[in-house]
């Protein structure tokens, strides 16, 4: 398959046909170029807070549920675009109220025959817990699509090794990391994170971040990022795990060729074998002796 990551700007929307135009010129420019798979970032959303108005966007509040208040008609157009092109389009993620009191940060995936369901995040970060008050949401999810099978890890999750294990566990080949990252320090962190669950799990982890200036949004006012596609450095893959890599900062689709048969086979000979070697590690883990 051909999968596309994009580096993902947020801009200032003065309609809702604006925004159209935009998804609908991302999603054609990536089909064009012959992707099967296009990802979104985290909070790549977050731009429809702008068709509220200024006041709106620059409120914490009024900014969730001006977007959360789109979330129908945004999966609507997605849905035709991936049916349109024949491709699976992980959507931006958004604030959605789903019976809660709080919102979820969700991401929906959709495919060529609709509509696939959708990932929330599991573990939130420090501004998402105050002073944004959004909550983690339902459970990891497995996608079982014609591209193979595909977990997604939002951000902050792609941090914690365990559930990506538990994707992987569950039969996961591709972990999708879509990620919204203020400073350097974060984008690293995320970065760091989905390299070291490709190499952990012998997988393709695939990072789609938020760039650029929104100074009108504060959640999402500065980002940080570059799009990548990583592998484990093993035999079929180059020996950095960089399969391929945007420039910092820069908008735009990061496109690389992947095999499914190249997974398969590291995990079966690699150079070395991670994954099978998983559960050794878990009776070294129970009891830590003194020296």
């Amino acid at each position: 398959m051909k999968i596309a990551t994009s580096a993902y700007p947020i801009d200032w929307l003065n309609s809702w046909q604006d925004y159209v135009d935009k998804i609908t010129a991302w999603v054609e420019d990536a089909a064009q170029n012959g992707a099967d798979l296009l990802v979104f970032p985290e909070y790549g959303a977050m731009e429809l807070a702008s068709l509220g108005g200024k006041e709106v966007a620059a409120d914490l509040e009024g900014g969730l549920l001006a977007v959360a208040d789109r979330i129908a008609g945004v999966d609507e157009l997605h849905e035709d675009l991936a049916k349109h092109h024949q491709v699976h389009i992980l959507a931006a993620s958004a604030p959605v109220w789903d019976g809660g009191l709080r919102p979820v940060n969700r991401a929906r995936f959709f495919g060529p025959k609709g509509t696939l369901g959708h990932q929330d995040k599991q573990i939130m970060t420090r501004y998402e817990r105050d002073p944004w008050n959004v909550v983690s949401g339902g459970p990891l999810v497995l996608f079982d699509t014609a591209l193979g099978k595909i977990g997604v890890l939002i951000c902050y999750d792609s941090e914690f090794p365990l559930l990506a294990h538990a994707l992987i566990d569950a039969g996961a080949e591709i972990l999708l990391v879509p990620s919204c990252t203020e400073a350097m320090a974060g984008y690293s962190r995320v970065r760091i994170g989905a390299m070291a669950r490709a190499l952990e799990n012998q997988c393709v982890t695939v990072h789609s971040p938020t760039v650029g200036r929104a100074e009108w949004c504060p959640p999402v006012d500065s980002n940080t990022g570059a799009a990548a596609i990583y592998g484990p450095p093993d035999r079929g893959f180059p020996p950095t795990g960089v399969i391929a890599q945007g420039d910092l900062n820069e908008p735009g689709w990061v496109y690389a060729d992947v095999g499914l048969d190249a997974i398969r086979e590291v995990r079966a000979d690699g150079g070395v074998l991670n994954l099978k070697h998983w559960a050794e590690q878990l009776p070294r883990v129970k009891t830590v002796t003194r020296a």
